[in-house]
């Protein structure tokens, strides 16, 4: 049963970003489908080599894990996958699972697994499986706005030959990821991966990932003070860790063959069925002084992708956004929770990477507001829920909204604009 992964990592001293913003390596361009959003996922997890049934899949919600890594492809995938269904990824969302996609593709030249990537066109064997990657998550209903975890295995990154070709392998998977509108993740070995990204984690030669995921059998689940992966590199809801090798667990009568992780990083989104109560009209945006774009019938379903907060319509705020980029409001929706967010829908974030080292976090769109303490290192996730307009900095007097309630404006921050606001992010 293959179990080996690895994790990419960060070694070297955080060196100041550029004093304006840039799109181009080592943040590359992203965008987000009107109708999706990121998924963030703070907790344990597991992973294991096939996905399992279903009725496991049921019987370990009596476990603490609330994740698990699945592998959705690639040449280098070596169990088989029946469950791995568009069914089966409905179906064990429903329940709560969140979901870790992995594709298991070319390996370094140096490596020693089967397939391996080429010495000379590395950056297109990059973009190939990155669209292939993006193809099997779609068939699997895993949205855009998802992180995809690309597994390096170990490899003698004492050869520069292979280190270049991994290094331009993963740039260009992270740079044509971005470009199907998906996170970058990639999974690698923090003594091979780890010290080579780390080395690149400034460089305006590689495109820097968006999550990093590492192998370090300790039995430790920090995800901070990792020996090769400095503290302020991936430090904003972008790391995961592998802290146990196979081993079996049992819960619910259901024994499991897995490996320990513990994430806070972006994950796959789905769309979640729910039915209506009543005839409601969908809105360009969560309040009804938005323009109506559609009437929804009593009892009809909908696929809500995340919840976000909007204009009081009976006893909640919350409202709930639609696979096709409308809102309704949750008060005539049936979600378990009122007035609250319902598990396992997503509160609706978009997270971008900041520019510069020590973006200052505010307690309102300003200059003029009083800083939270910990700034935001270069290459951080900024995780927007909504846009406004502020202090004006640099050429833009817009400003974002984060999902721990602190505010940045939105110069230093890889939005698709410097002067103006991001589609599909929410107005405040």
């Amino acid at each position: 049963m293959f179990k080996v992964k690895v994790a990419v990592v960060a070694v070297a001293t955080l060196v100041l970003g550029p004093s304006a913003p840039a799109l181009a390596e080592p943040t590359t361009p992203l965008t987000y489908n009107a109708g999706t959003t990121a998924t963030r996922f703070t907790g344990l997890a597991f992973d294991t080599c096939t996905a399992p049934t279903l009725t496991q899949m049921t019987a370990w919600k009596a476990s603490p894990y609330k994740a698990i890594g699945i592998y959705i492809g690639g040449v280098n995938r070596s169990c088989a996958q029946p469950q791995l269904t568009a069914g089966w990824v409905t179906a064990v969302t429903a329940m709560g699972w969140r979901l870790v996609p992995i594709y298991l593709g070319l390996q370094a030249p140096c490596g020693t697994r089967r397939y391996k990537m080429s010495t000379t066109s590395s950056n297109r064997d990059g973009v190939r499986e990155a669209d292939d990657a993006v193809a099997k998550a779609k068939a699997l209903g895993i949205l855009p706005g998802s992180a995809m975890y690309n597994d390096m295995e170990n490899y003698d990154n004492t050869n520069a030959v292979c280190r270049s070709a991994v290094l331009h392998y993963l740039s260009a998977w992270t740079k044509e990821v971005h470009l199907q509108r998906y996170l970058s993740g990639v999974y690698g070995h923090q003594n091979s991966g780890a010290p080579d990204l780390a080395a690149a984690y400034n460089s305006t030669s590689y495109a820097r990932p968006d999550a990093l995921w590492i192998a370090r059998w300790d039995l430790s689940s920090s995800l901070t003070g990792w020996p090769t992966v400095p503290n302020p590199f991936w430090a904003v809801g972008q790391r995961g860790k592998q802290y146990r090798g196979d081993h079996t667990e049992t819960y619910g009568g259901v024994t499991l063959n897995i490996d320990n992780d513990r994430f806070d990083a972006p994950v796959a989104s789905v769309s979640y069925l729910y039915t209506v109560r009543t005839t409601i009209h969908s809105y360009s945006g969560p309040s009804t002084a938005y323009p109506v774009r559609s009437t929804i019938p009593a009892n009809a379903k909908v696929s809500i992708v995340c919840q976000t907060f909007g204009a009081k319509i009976g006893t909640t705020i919350v409202w709930n956004k639609l696979i096709n980029g409308t809102y309704i409001t949750d008060y005539y929706t049936r979600t378990p929770s009122k007035p609250g967010y319902s598990a396992p829908l997503p509160g609706c974030s978009y997270p971008f990477q900041t520019t510069i080292n020590g973006l200052s976090r505010r307690r309102g769109p300003g200059t003029s507001y009083g800083t939270y303490p910990g700034p935001l290192p270069a290459g951080a996730l900024a995780w927007i829920t909504c846009q406004l307009p502020g202090t004006k900095v640099g050429t833009t007097s817009v400003w974002n909204r984060l999902s721990d309630g602190s505010y940045v404006t939105d110069y230093y921050v890889a939005t698709a604009s410097n002067t103006t606001y991001t589609a599909p992010i929410r107005r405040c």
